[in-house]
């Protein structure tokens, strides 16, 4: 007998919002604050240039891959201390860059779907990005939010599907998990023995190796329309 799914672990960037608007603006908004308070930093890193010495401190600390906002911290403070300024202004700066990244435009069925899947099942966030979902507004809508800074690994890491499963009280094969990235969301998911939905927003091919997710959908709507229709995942060889 196949498992009823008892809750959902949901991907948030590029499933909920798009991300890549959200790291234009971070970059644009963080160079005109150095241009106001450090002047200096602001022409000796100009957005191309802060741009890759964040890849830079990313190569250099790949202990870190789980903490994205100590990498963006560390990065400021970086870049304050090569421009001759004061490293002390980092906190401020960061202080931007969190306002920023917390301001999302939600795809247009974000909201509707989510309040509607809520109505259904437990969700819990599942991230390895930094988003703040009290600071967007729709924590009302989740059990808890589980940050790859949180548990110490990102996806497609097995353990932090599997953290999320124990804190939900769920077996693996009684939770979805729902996502945009293949390999990142779908495969880490399906190795840990949960249920997959693919959220197909258009960002990624799907690889021609890999085993299809165990649903597909194109909008978060159209997976509460699933859920309210009572349907039931078949099993997946």
């Amino acid at each position: 007998m196949i498992p009823a799914i008892r809750a959902i672990t949901l991907d948030l960037d590029d499933t909920l919002w798009p991300f890549a608007p959200i790291g234009a603006r971070i970059e644009t908004t963080l160079h005109a604050w150095f241009e106001a308070h450090s002047p200096r930093t602001a022409e000796r890193f100009p957005i191309t240039e802060m741009r890759a010495l964040r890849e830079r401190v990313m190569t250099e600390l790949p202990e870190l891959a789980h903490d994205l906002g100590l990498l963006r911290r560390l990065t400021i403070e970086r870049a304050l201390r090569e421009s001759g300024d004061d490293p002390e202004l980092a906190s401020a700066a960061y202080a931007i860059f969190f306002r920023e990244r917390n301001q999302v435009d939600f795809f247009p069925d974000a909201l509707d779907g989510l309040r509607r899947i809520a109505a259904h099942l437990p969700i819990a966030a599942l991230t390895n990005g930094n988003a703040d979902l009290a600071a967007i507004g729709i924590a009302a809508h989740f059990r808890f939010e589980l940050t790859a800074r949180e548990y110490g690994a990102p996806k497609p890491d097995a353990g932090i599907f599997l953290d999320a499963c124990r804190r939900l009280d769920a077996a693996p094969e009684q939770v979805l998990h729902v996502g945009d990235d293949p390999r990142v969301d779908i495969a880490g998911a399906a190795h840990a023995g949960l249920r997959t939905c693919w959220i197909d927003r258009g960002l990624h091919a799907w690889p021609e190796s890999q085993t299809p997710a165990d649903l597909r959908v194109t909008t978060l709507t159209a997976l509460a329309d699933w859920l309210d229709a009572g349907a039931v995942l078949k099993k997946v060889a």
